[in-house]
């Protein structure tokens, strides 16, 4: 049986505001850093099968689920440095860092800055702004949504009343129309009926211009000497590995077939299946 959060739940001070952290089980550190419209609970099956021999910590990020209700320092650089500050005072360096979606750029960040906190990074079906290498992937623009939530304040307008029904579609399509279990659908869609909350959560693609121009500055600078793990499904397929060929020194990529973009809801036995054999 899944364990809820709740009694694992903790705040924690990071860079100006409180991260709401879950921690479970014993062992090396694995932090699971989600997306969007996602908080930590989108990581639910793969900590419980992660947390028989790892510790496991699970942030929602600024701006979402019961952290700091925030739509300032959303960009990839402030999400990465909220990161970075939680691994030191969890006193858990090094660690695996695994992220998905928009938490990948913050990720990203992070091992370009502190590879001193990063044993490994699993980035999982996501693209790092403007690097070169998924120019296939975005032929055709980004997703439609993209320019709904950039424009500020219309979709929080638009939505209001209906906000769990939208992010029941991100889950559906996310797992191919395999959909996700009651409980947890029900628990991630009420997330963002709380005033405000998506609105907050909107942030993170309205700094997308910003983000973007940090990923390239790190890039330009540095390389990725963190060992790197690039995971991909439906629909950003090997768009992200292509991206981290030019930069990181060791990469290793996987593409799981018929999965939908997220992961660790459609198919979180083979995502930890690779988490734990990226590690060894």
């Amino acid at each position: 049986m899944t364990e809820q959060r709740g009694a694992s739940m903790r705040s924690v001070a990071v860079n100006g505001v409180e991260l709401a952290v879950d921690t479970a089980g014993r062992g090396s550190t694995v932090v699971l850093v989600h997306g969007f419209p996602h908080t930590g609970l989108v990581w639910t099956d793969v900590r419980d099968r992660l947390r028989e021999d790892h510790r496991v910590v699970v942030p929602d990020l600024r701006g979402f689920g019961s952290s700091t209700r925030t739509a300032e320092g959303l960009d990839a650089g402030t999400l990465s440095r909220d990161l970075e500050e939680l691994i030191e005072t969890l006193d858990a360096a090094p660690v695996v860092v695994v992220a998905i979606d928009a938490g990948v750029p913050p990720a990203f960040l992070l091992g370009m800055r502190r590879p001193d906190l990063v044993a490994r990074l699993v980035l999982i079906e996501s693209t790092l702004g403007p690097l070169p290498g998924a120019e296939a992937f975005g032929a055709n623009g980004p997703p439609w949504w993209f320019g709904f939530h950039q424009v500020p304040g219309l979709a929080e307008r638009v939505l209001r009343g209906h906000e769990e029904e939208y992010v029941a579609w991100f889950l559906d399509q996310g797992t191919r129309g395999r959909g996700v279990r009651p409980d947890l659908r029900a628990a991630m869609a009420q997330a963002f009926a709380h005033p405000d909350a998506l609105r907050c959560a909107l942030g993170v693609y309205r700094a997308l211009p910003e983000s973007g121009r940090q990923i390239a500055r790190a890039a330009a600078g540095a390389r990725l000497s963190v060992p790197t793990t690039a995971v991909g499904a439906a629909p950003v397929g090997r768009a992200l590995e292509e991206q981290l060929r030019g930069v990181a020194d060791h990469l290793d990529g996987h593409l799981i077939e018929d999965c939908g973009h997220i992961v660790p809801l459609d198919r979180p036995g083979e995502l930890v299946g690779l988490i734990r054999s990226a590690g060894r």
